[in-house]
């Protein structure tokens, strides 16, 4: 009997005790799974620490009848914590997903080179570590020295400072480095003159210093010969010989003018007929001029005309070289000059300007002396003013030079020294 008493006791006990537990495990009872992409974090919610995940979740249980929370944190050393807000709150027995991506913390930087020309050795603290470009990683913050190598360039140096998570980049303009040698340039016969690139720079004989280790062009030209053209290879520190031997031509009723203008582009005139314009680099040759006396004009737009006499030679090439003045052309007048007889040297501002009869384009405002010679006849002298877009004129009617004559008291005296003598032998011969 106490032994069925103590037994339907415990059932009651048992029997009464089951809806207590099963209102505390599952009635009003939720979950939030946060997820996170690394174990070991922990988890706050609305800064109250929940636990640390494991296995890529953490479950942190929460009451419906409770205190909602509002926000979630999730931090582990070496990343960067991850802050959200919390979802509404889970009903009773049921489970809400939470996510969180944690990002490590950058602790290195890097460097991005480039480099002109491209191909650049790179030396990172004296390091080789490529070519550019190139991108040097996992470098710890700091201050770093940079070089770069080129064959035929000037190296180049930098100091860069990294930072961590951030990529620092530098570009190398490398310097070429400029190799000199020389050029000594003979003719036969000698005198001639010496174009390089189309630029001229003397006589034969001649030596060319500082000129740059390259290819180059010669060019010789001397009247009464035809042109001598030649590409001469220069070395760093070497003297390199050019000898040409010119070849005569007959005469002819023609040659040529070569025009180079400073700055180039600009307008060539013979005898103010258009002829072309003067190339950036060489000359303008103006081809099959008549052999005599002519007028050159070179004009460009911004700058005075220069305006010049040349006497062109049968199969010869004459030369002009222009620097043109800054100014504008309508500030300047020209001035024509005629002689009696014609065919005598002008002279503006004791500068030779060419034959008459001549006009000389590109003359500023102002007053100018002509002087006009001419072999056997004394040279005629004037002032001339000139004015903006007008012609001044001077005309000189030349006088012969007068030749000596004898004295006319010369003849009496020596007829009578004549006589003289003559008496003094007579009488020592009578003495004899």
């Amino acid at each position: 009997m106490l032994r069925t008493l103590i037994i339907g006791m415990t059932l009651l006990v048992i029997c009464a005790g089951i809806p207590a537990v099963s209102a505390q495990i599952g009635g009003d009872e939720g979950w939030y799974r946060v997820h996170c992409n690394v174990d070991g974090a922990d988890v706050y919610f609305d800064g109250q620490y929940q636990g640390t995940t494991y296995g890529g979740s953490l479950d942190v249980p929460v009451y419906s009848t409770g205190t909602p929370y509002s926000s979630y944190r999730v931090e582990k050393s070496g990343y960067h914590s991850y802050s959200g807000s919390l979802p509404s709150s889970p009903a009773a027995g049921q489970t809400v997903d939470v996510y969180a991506t944690l990002q490590p913390v950058e602790t290195s930087g890097s460097i991005y080179v480039t480099s002109s020309p491209s191909g650049s050795a790179i030396y990172l603290n004296g390091n080789y570590r490529g070519v550019a470009p190139l991108t040097i990683k996992d470098l710890s913050p700091g201050t770093y020295s940079l070089e770069a190598d080129h064959s035929g360039y000037q190296s180049d140096y930098a100091t860069v400072t990294v930072k961590a998570g951030q990529q620092s980049n530098i570009k190398f303009t490398l310097t070429p480095i400029e190799q000199y040698g020389s050029i000594k340039v003979t003719s036969s016969p000698s005198g001639a003159y010496v174009y390089m690139d189309g630029v001229y720079k003397g006589r034969t004989p001649l030596t060319l210093t500082s000129v740059s280790a390259a290819k180059h062009n010669l060019e010789l030209d001397l009247s009464g010969y035809y042109g001598w053209k030649s590409t001469v290879t220069v070395s760093p520190g070497v003297t390199s010989y050019v000898n040409a031997y010119l070849t005569a031509v007959p005469s002819e009723t023609t040659g040529a003018i070569d025009v180079v203008s400073y700055p180039a582009g600009a307008d060539v005139f013979l005898d103010d007929k258009y002829q072309g314009k003067t190339p950036s680099a060489g000359v303008y040759t103006i081809s099959n001029v008549v052999v005599g006396s002519h007028t050159v004009r070179v004009a460009l737009s911004g700058y005075q005309d220069y305006t010049t006499g040349v006497v062109v030679s049968g199969a010869t090439t004459s030369h002009v070289t222009a620097t043109l003045q800054p100014g504008q052309s309508t500030s300047t007048g020209s001035i024509s000059v005629t002689s009696s007889p014609s065919g005598a040297e002008v002279y503006i501002d004791n500068a030779y300007k060419g034959i008459t009869p001549l006009t000389v384009d590109g003359i500023s405002t102002g007053t100018h002396a002509v002087r006009v010679a001419l072999g056997g006849y004394s040279d005629w002298s004037t002032s001339v003013q000139v004015g903006a877009g007008s012609t001044a004129s001077a005309s000189a009617s030349l006088s012969p030079v007068p030749t000596q004559a004898p004295h006319a008291g010369v003849a009496p005296f020596a007829v009578v020294g004549a006589l003289g003598i003559l008496g003094l032998v007579v009488a020592l011969h009578r003495r004899d």
